[in-house]
């Protein structure tokens, strides 16, 4: 008997799919386990294997376009099985989602499908602006100083659009007049390229337009004197070289252990009750193509340096590649976004849901400092943390970043007995 197989919901917050590209066609045999498609999900491109044996009789999303979670994605079963009852009966009961989507015929950004790349349309081209129309004289009604500016560029004065009383033309229209001299006049042109929302940016764009307007966000920035964290950072790297840690794995190493001291922080709004979480999950941003994957380091306050930075490192790298996995992106309970590598000294980030807070991190700039009464060169740094004020009030969010400093401008206290 055939068999409905229906588009899976890859990841949490996964709500259509997009069909990237089919490995089997209509009249193929599958065993269970065969790879079938290529899903892109609003976080990765993923393998889908056959759930079944049979031979595929109807495949029900085309690649390159999209289609509701529960849609019907494919159809087995014996080779000439009639399926078309079985096709009526399941349209009639389709995902209702799909079927709005469907009937509405204006065009709704957060509902475009994800189809393979598209050529950008060609520009769109307006017609040149049409001469001004001459004084019943025959005459082009201009100022003397703009028809001797004119003179002199060689500019056909005819064909310059006036902006004065009646279309008059002036100096400030011939310097503004960008056609060439002997009565040319260059069409101008608006152009623009469309693209369709990936299925990543729909949920990037859901997700923290949610976040930003049901979470009341408030925010804490704290400046750190990053001279010691600079000290030893190079003594680390010299002791474990060819390895090398960063900046960033010193700042998820001081967040995850000054978290196990301030639960309150790392905690989620669950709407009826709050979370306080005893493990420490660190989400980091990480920039892609199509915008932020938030890959997570899991209990990070017991891991080293040098794993924390090879484990970042490799998400970081299936982040670009789309290959992360269900596993890779669950489960934080505090995001940091570091943007200090692109030049950035502060910023604040939204809070990525369930979380309570998000710390962003800005770059390390060297400026005078004032140190004992005198002013001295100096390398600080700037972080402000982004709290939901329904879980996490301003005084616990400062405790959390008074520890978080302390670690910083004295890392020595994060390498205890493997810290390394």
């Amino acid at each position: 008997m055939a068999e409905i197989i229906r588009m899976p919901k890859l990841s949490d917050t996964m709500t259509e799919g997009g069909l990237s590209k089919w490995h089997k066609k209509v009249g193929d045999k599958l065993k269970t386990g065969d790879l079938l498609a290529e899903i892109e999900t609003d976080k990765a491109t993923m393998d889908f294997e056959s759930p079944v044996d049979g031979v595929l009789l109807h495949i029900g999303v085309q690649a390159g376009k999209s289609a509701a979670v529960d849609s019907i994605l494919a159809v087995f079963g014996k080779e000439g099985e009639d399926i078309t009852k079985l096709l009526a009966e399941a349209a009639s009961s389709a995902p209702v989602a799909k079927k709005e989507e469907q009937a509405s015929a204006a065009p709704k950004p957060v509902a475009a499908a994800a189809p393979a790349p598209i050529p950008a349309p060609e520009p769109v081209l307006t017609k040149p602006a049409p001469a001004p129309i001459p004084a019943s004289n025959g005459r082009v009604k201009a100022s003397p100083l703009a028809r001797h500016l004119a003179e002199e560029k060689g500019i056909d004065i005819s064909r310059v659009r006036g902006s004065g009383p009646d279309g008059r033309v002036t100096k400030q229209d011939i310097e503004n007049h960008r056609g060439g001299g002997a009565g040319y006049s260059a069409p101008q042109v608006e152009a623009f390229t469309e693209v369709e929302v990936s299925q990543m940016r729909k949920t990037i764009a859901r997700r923290l337009a949610e976040s930003k307007f049901s979470a009341p966000h408030f925010y804490l920035t704290l400046e750190i004197d990053m001279e010691r964290a600079m000290q030893v950072r190079e003594v680390i790297n010299k002791s474990i070289a060819p390895d090398k840690i960063s900046f960033n794995d010193l700042v998820i190493k001081a967040v995850a252990v000054a978290l196990k001291q301030h639960p309150k922080v790392n905690s989620s709004w669950l709407g009826d009750r709050i979370r306080f979480n005893q493990h420490v999950h660190i989400g980091v941003a990480v920039a892609v193509e199509e915008g932020l994957l938030v890959p997570v380091v899991r209990f990070a306050d017991g891991k080293a340096l040098r794993t924390i930075g090879a484990e970042v490192r490799d998400m970081a790298k299936k982040a670009k590649e789309k290959k992360l996995q269900p596993q890779d992106w669950e489960g934080n309970t505090f995001t940091i976004s570091n943007l200090g590598m692109f030049g950035i000294e502060e910023f604040t980030a939204i809070i990525n849901p369930p979380d309570a807070c998000i710390m962003a991190v800005g770059g390390i700039v060297a400026k005078p400092v004032v140190k004992n009464g005198a002013i001295v060169p100096g390398n600080t740094m700037k972080v402000t943390l982004s709290c939901d004020h329904r879980v996490v009030d301003g005084a616990t969010g400062a405790a959390f970043l008074q520890t978080f400093k302390g670690y910083m401008e004295e890392p020595a206290l994060l390498l205890g007995e493997g810290a390394i």
